[in-house]
């Protein structure tokens, strides 16, 4: 099992003079930690507009320099918005490029489309087209990381002329690549693309069993065509997460921020909204009413109403046992959501280092030998996928056109 932390860089109001600047270099003192303690992976978002739930439209800049600040620990896109409204299919492949580059090749490429009217209709995009958009320009985007020139498209979402996108990404042939999955039937499409699968919904473990069933089946099937140029056979799953010895402590700490996550989701897709002037994380206290008082967690200790209690909030004993059901359940890695609502940076730490601690050693010890068997049952169906690939062909050097330097000559006045 291989795990990561995760940010929407949430920040609910009221705000204060300088919360968003404390809450971004927070978060990476939090990817400092966690690449200290072994953790595998940082994933952030990229959203637009949705503020209170999201402070994250700038990914590429967040992961540069968390890269800059660590040594070993991935680098993710969770995803980023590939659609060219959002980003041209060019700057996205720069840009990925770029951080493969100066993180010493531990770049991850998630590919996401949007979800909100916020979102999709700030930037134009039709809701009904946004899947298609979104594959279509992540196939080209991984076609520019890897051709020297890359040959032009001309298409649905996007067109542009033959050129050598540069700067090429460390990793060959480009870094691993992403989606971002909400059900089993993004989780099938994820497989059948040989794209790695974020999933970004909480289930249970026997759910999680039909998810990791569903993708692996789809790779085997012969249904996988890889969207890229690799098939990245991994399927991650999200979870909540605040770890404490005292589980009353571990619930206090951590509930009611990890319900603020799921409520702000909610609200952005069903309410009606006023940008610059939302009021979520009041309605959402609203919406508790008096279930964040001591009683709730009194029946925590007790080992009562365990209906309440997020898994993955709870003490290390818990948290294994949790981490265990979705290894049985063939999931690769949990995503910690360890930054949610208003939870202080002081108690994110220290659940992390009690997660390093106490947690990971266990799971550690078992990942290599894991992934070798892995990679080796799955071999053949991915050489198999890579196989049914239709590559873009390579210009021959006669092929490629010339760019003029269209200089203007100069006006010469007869008079």
């Amino acid at each position: 099992m291989r795990f990561g932390v995760f940010y929407e860089l949430q920040l609910p109001k009221p705000w204060n003079e300088g919360d968003e600047h404390r809450l971004f270099q927070d978060a990476l003192s939090q990817i400092e930690l966690a690449d200290k303690i072994g953790i595998d992976y940082a994933w952030a978002v990229e959203h637009h507009f949705l503020e209170e739930y999201s402070h994250c439209s700038s990914p590429e800049t967040f992961l540069a320099a968390a890269a800059a600040r660590t040594k070993n620990i991935r680098v993710g896109h969770g995803i980023r918005q590939v659609i060219p409204n959002y980003n041209h299919p060019a700057r996205t492949a720069e840009t990925i490029s770029a951080l493969d580059l100066i993180s010493n090749g531990r770049a991850q490429f998630g590919i996401g489309e949007g979800a909100t009217r916020l979102e999709l209709h700030g930037f134009g995009i039709p809701t009904k087209q946004k899947r298609a958009l979104s594959l279509e320009a992540a196939g080209q985007i991984a076609d520019m990381m890897v051709m020297t020139p890359y040959p032009g498209y001309e298409g649905e979402g996007f067109s542009m002329p033959c050129r050598n996108v540069l700067p090429k990404p460390l990793q060959k042939p480009h870094p691993p690549m992403w989606m971002a999955c909400t059900n089993r039937d993004t989780i099938r499409v994820a497989a059948s693309l040989g794209l790695g699968a974020l999933a970004f919904s909480f289930v249970d473990p026997d759910e999680a069993r039909t998810w990791s069933k569903v993708y692996y089946d789809t790779i085997k099937s012969g249904q996988c065509v890889p969207l890229g140029h690799s098939v990245n056979a991994n399927i991650a799953m999200v979870s909540a997460f605040s770890l404490h010895e005292d589980r009353v402590e571990a619930v206090r700490r951590g509930q009611e921020n990890f319900e603020f996550f799921g409520f702000a989701l909610g609200n952005l897709v069903t309410k009606d909204q006023i940008p610059g002037r939302t009021t979520m994380w009041q309605d959402f206290q609203a919406s508790r009413g008096n279930r964040s008082g001591p009683q709730l967690y009194a029946m925590q200790s007790e080992g009562g109403d365990e209906g309440v209690r997020a898994p993955g909030i709870g003490t290390p004993g818990d948290f294994r046992v949790h981490i265990r059901n979705f290894e049985e359940a063939g999931v690769d890695q949990i995503i910690l959501m360890q930054q949610a609502g208003r939870n202080p940076h002081a108690e994110i730490c220290q659940s992390l280092e009690l997660f390093g601690n106490e947690v990971l050693p266990e799971f550690k010890a078992k990942v290599e030998a894991r992934e070798r068997d892995k990679a080796e049952e799955l071999a053949p169906y991915i050489a198999a996928a890579l196989a049914r690939k239709q590559k873009t062909p390579e210009l021959a050097d006669e092929d490629i056109p010339v760019v003029p330097a269209s200089v203007a000559k100069p006006q010469v006045n007869e008079a």
